[in-house]
């Protein structure tokens, strides 16, 4: 899949056409519109005899309908042919523009772009339903998978590290539904994050000793709001002499660290033989002699183990969470282990002594994703576990609450006490009450 650059001024076009303008397959260039009936029939031509989509054979098939058109006219038809055929077809011009990180198809006529700033409508047109259906099934295909009415939905990666989920009708009663997640083309550094405004340089300095402190942590916040890319961050900064296990269901990860193991899932095949789950992947991980282990998105079963795993001396693991906020990763977690056959009050038991912070991620209104706050987690008196805030991000400050000298003096204690290093955090000149 070729994922060449767009320039920005075919970027902004591109997100600016007006929505009422006819386009049928439609890519960034200008494209002459073409019959999309006139298409299926050459496709159909071509498929008979077994021929390429090459201008000579288009030409032939357009004399065989009787069609008399110009080589600007020929050459579309080919596009619209080939697009079909090779990387995400007429997508390709959206997946190649800077910033973008997701593309979403719900209908045709209507695909829509997130470059970082929120979805914004797109100008990119498919023909027909049915070319929606053959994209969703040939991006399948390629990735080994089946799509079609028996298994109507597909969730896999393809080359390069786009993830595609795809659902057909009737699931999707509106017609084939795609939704491509492209990842990072670069790796970011937490510098990178303060620069652009998702983190102060003090916040930079707690989430850092967090990190060398080999605290256990949890990322947590919603869809998309850049929990993979502030791990990444964040495990970069792991000493080079520790080795990352990276477990995940489709590989995201992407830290700048040089000793990183990693292991990922495997769906099912269309016998349904052959799965191999993240809890399968965590219990492999652990015999694979990990300085961290890292989860990289704690959904199902798997949280057990890991949980298991965190207290068996394996310090500083860490993983991705989805919750609504930093106050319910305890009650996600409950939710997960009793799901998966552990009590409550195991699953609390394990949590209070498995992990130490929750780092929790947000999108502001204006559409950039920031980290909000930092939470300790301590065990109540009732046995539950409870996320108590610790430090608020907010306008390129750092507030502190009720649970920073809790988590100041876990830092010391991973430090060795008084008799440690400085710590990093020492003397940043945070708001609030810090002791000494």
């Amino acid at each position: 899949m070729t994922l060449a650059p767009a320039r920005e001024g075919d970027r902004r076009a591109l997100w600016s056409r007006p929505h009422g303008e006819r386009a049928d397959v439609v890519d960034a260039g200008d494209r002459a519109a073409v019959d999309p009936s006139l298409v299926d029939r050459v496709r159909t031509a071509l498929a008979t005899e077994g021929s390429d989509a090459t201008p000579a054979r288009v030409a032939a098939a357009l004399r065989g309908e009787h069609q008399v058109l110009g080589q600007a006219e020929v050459l579309a038809v080919v596009g619209a042919l080939r697009s079909e055929l090779t990387g995400v077809g007429p997508l390709e011009s959206l997946i190649a523009g800077e910033g973008v990180t997701d593309v979403l198809v719900n209908s045709p006529s209507e695909v829509w772009v997130d470059n970082g700033a929120g979805l914004e409508r797109a100008a990119v047109r498919f023909a027909t339903e049915g070319s929606v259906r053959r994209l969703a099934v040939r991006l399948a295909a390629t990735a080994g998978r089946r799509l079609d009415d028996a298994n109507p939905f597909v969730d896999v990666r393809l080359a390069g590290g786009t993830r595609l989920h795809a659902v057909l009708p009737p699931i999707a009663p509106a017609g084939t539904c795609l939704s491509l997640r492209i990842p990072a083309r670069r790796d970011f550094s937490l510098d990178d994050l303060v620069a652009a405004g998702s983190l102060s340089m003090r916040g930079a300095l707690w989430l850092r000793a967090i990190v060398e402190a080999r605290l256990a942590f949890l990322v947590s916040g919603g869809t998309g709001t850049g929990k993979t890319t502030l791990l990444s961050c964040l495990l970069s900064l792991v000493a080079p002499e520790d080795r990352l296990l990276l477990v995940e269901d489709s590989g995201e990860l992407r830290p700048d660290h040089v000793h990183v193991v990693r292991l990922e899932a495997r769906p099912p095949n269309v016998e349904g033989a052959g799965e191999v789950t993240l809890r399968d992947l965590v219990r492999q991980a652990l015999r694979m002699r990990p300085d961290r282990l890292v989860v990289g998105e704690v959904r199902g079963a798997e949280v057990v183990d890991m949980l298991a795993a965190l207290n068996t001396g394996h310090e500083g693991g860490c993983g991705t969470l989805h919750a609504n906020s930093a106050a319910d990763v305890p009650a996600r977690l409950e939710a997960l282990g009793v799901a998966a056959g552990l009590s409550r009050d195991a699953l609390h038991s394990q949590l209070a002594a498995a992990v130490d912070v929750v780092i929790h991620l947000a999108r502001g209104a204006d559409g950039l994703r920031r980290v909000r706050e930092v939470r300790v987690l301590n065990r109540g008196a009732d046995g539950l576990v409870v996320a108590q805030p610790a430090l608020v991000f907010s306008d390129g400050q750092v507030k502190t609450e009720h649970g920073e000298p809790q988590l100041r003096r876990r830092l010391a204690a991973a430090h060795h006490g008084d008799a440690g290093p400085r710590l990093p955090v020492d003397g940043i000149g945070v708001e609030g009450s810090v002791p000494p």
